[in-house]
């Protein structure tokens, strides 16, 4: 109690006590008061533990800079078989097998370290020996990224020459898809010397003399650090990744003009598949009633035969399976250990022999699938179609009626090539249809005929479509393939015209579409791909710039202006 309360002899006992809880309380908040200014300084010091953890901030935006090469990059009398690039941060490799670029090519890859860590240096250690008086390029694409953030030092090169001057010409181009809207990425771009000892089979055997590759970001090419001289340009979607075109699986483009550098002329490449050189798979049983012979190729000239003499009551047929390189040889079963025949292709003077062991097979029955189920839109046709080769179609038990029941006039006929039966009639809008195949209606190479079957198909309203019409200008030329895809570019509808027309596609269901037009060279109503040792570029092609969006209920007019 202090001094003064106690010689004060007017306090009374209340008020003593009420002096005595004040003072109490004021020390127990001086007491929190001093916790919290405790806590309040921790809390303050993980703030500023946390400022200080890498994790915060903005985001590293920058690439990994190369602060020096060893030997230095543009050096000239190269002889080292190591070559070290050191950056300013950590760095790794990414996808650094089909980024690295060399040029001229090696025929052994490199050994480049590190191979799945961090470092701040690369090492590259040539196993190959090097050409003389050559300008060698090495670019890294997009494979040198930062450890952190992954950010990629692009297209970083590294240039020396085995002589004692670096060559500096360059080539420069674009390449496309001769068919497709988009070109592929990763394609190769090859450059051939044309000395003497240059012909049209080096791009399948020999090496370029110059590579370099579009990757993953561009279809625009440079070849750099070039000498001076004449040359064959190509492009190859490499899936062997051997640098030399495969037909089988490669599309390549080349160039038919000779190239003479130095040049300042911009090369275009229309990179297209070939079909393939005529080649026959070894044959096989699919059913105890079916063979196929696979072929690649052209197949319309392939004959087959039976070389092992089969009973008068067996009968043959051969089809071609839709939609595939397939010839499928149906026959009547019967008992045989095994069967030999020969297949010729009469336009190329080829015959091959073969022999097959009979398999225990179940037998191909007749099972029949309608083209569309439940809404049919409007200018697509209704057809049946058989996985047994049909030979007879009855249209007297084929039965259309409308939803009111009356019956729809109707055509029916037989595509023996598609192996399907087309039924024709006039689409009426908000209809339905009952589609009748009673039992007969169809039969197969094997007597057997479609159990009765009831389809149902439904239409929209007319409202529900929208109609493009096209007007074409520009460099035309006649005859052309007109085309309405899906932005999968799958085919939709198409139009050929032999003159100027006013271009309709009509009753479109609501979606969004591309369009382009194929120059129809031959005037076979298809497009068709180039040949590289016939010297054939593919047909042209060409898209209209922009996704069309066709709406319900819309009619919509665009112009087509198709280019030099």
């Amino acid at each position: 109690m202090s001094q003064e309360l106690l010689w004060c002899p007017n306090f009374t006992i209340l008020q003593i006590s009420c002096y005595f809880v004040s003072q109490t309380i004021y020390f127990m908040v001086k007491r929190i008061l001093g916790y919290l200014f405790i806590l309040l300084l921790v809390f303050a010091g993980i703030q500023c533990a946390r400022r200080g953890n890498p994790s915060g901030g903005p985001k590293d935006l920058t690439p990994p800079k190369l602060l020096k090469a060893e030997p230095a990059d543009m050096t000239i009398n190269f002889t080292s078989k190591k070559i070290k690039l050191y950056f300013d941060e950590y760095i790794k490799l990414n996808n650094i097998q089909e980024q690295l670029i060399i040029s001229p090519p090696l025929k052994y890859a490199p050994q480049i370290i590190p191979q799945g860590g961090t470092s701040k240096f690369i090492e590259i250690t040539l196993k190959d020996t090097l050409k003389e008086n050559t300008t060698y390029t090495l670019n890294f694409g997009q494979s040198i990224v930062d450890n952190n953030e992954g950010n990629p030092n692009s297209f970083l090169t590294y240039v020396f020459s085995t002589g004692d001057y670096l060559d500096s010409l360059v080539v420069s181009g674009v390449v496309k898809d001769a068919f497709k809207r988009k070109a592929d990425t990763f394609v190769s771009v090859l450059l051939y010397e044309i000395d003497s000892t240059y012909n049209d089979s080096t791009v399948y055997k020999k090496l370029p003399n110059y590579l370099t590759n579009t990757l993953d970001s561009t279809t625009i090419f440079h070849l750099r650090n070039l000498k001076a001289g004449s040359y064959a340009l190509f492009a190859l979607k490499d899936q062997g990744k051997n640098n030399l075109f495969n037909q089988k699986i490669d599309k390549i483009a080349f160039l038919q003009d000779t190239v003479s550098l130095p040049t300042d002329s911009i090369y275009l490449l229309n990179l297209f598949k070939e079909i393939p050189d005529y080649t026959l798979s070894l044959p096989n049983y699919a059913a105890k009633n079916k063979i196929i012979f696979g072929y690649q190729g052209e197949g319309t000239h392939i004959k087959i035969a039976p070389l092992t003499p089969l009973p008068d009551s067996v009968r043959t047929l051969i089809r071609k399976e839709r939609e595939k390189d397939t010839l499928n040889y149906w026959f009547t079963p019967f008992e045989s250990d095994s069967l030999q025949f020969t297949v010729t292709n009469e336009k190329l003077s080829l015959r091959d022999t073969f022999t097959l062991k009979t398999r225990k097979l179940p037998l191909d029955t007749l099972l029949i699938t309608p083209s569309q189920k439940g809404a049919v839109n409007f200018g697509e046709r209704f057809s049946i179609l058989a996985n047994t080769p049909i030979v007879k179609m009855d249209s007297s038990k084929i039965y259309i009626m409308d939803k009111d029941s009356l019956d729809v006039v109707f055509n029916a006929t037989l595509d023996s090539l598609q192996n399907k039966v087309d039924i024709n009639f006039l689409l009426e809008p908000n209809q339905k249809y009952t589609v009748d195949l009673y039992e007969g209606a169809i039969e197969d190479f094997f007597g057997k005929v479609n159990d009765s079957v009831v389809y149902q198909l439904t239409t929209k309203s007319y409202a529900d479509f929208g109609n493009l019409r096209l007007t074409l200008s520009g460099a035309v030329e006649y005859p052309l393939l007109v085309q309405l895809t899906d932005e999968k570019e799958v085919l939709k509808r198409e139009i050929y015209i032999t003159e100027p027309k006013l271009l309709e596609f009509n009753l479109i269901p609501p979606g969004k579409y591309l369009l382009r037009a194929i120059f129809d060279t031959n005037g076979n109503r298809q497009w068709d791909t180039g040949n590289y040792l016939q010297k054939i570029q593919p047909e042209k092609v060409t898209y209209y710039p922009d996704v069309i969006d066709v709406r319900a209920n819309w009619e919509l007019e665009q112009t087509f202006i198709i280019p030099d």
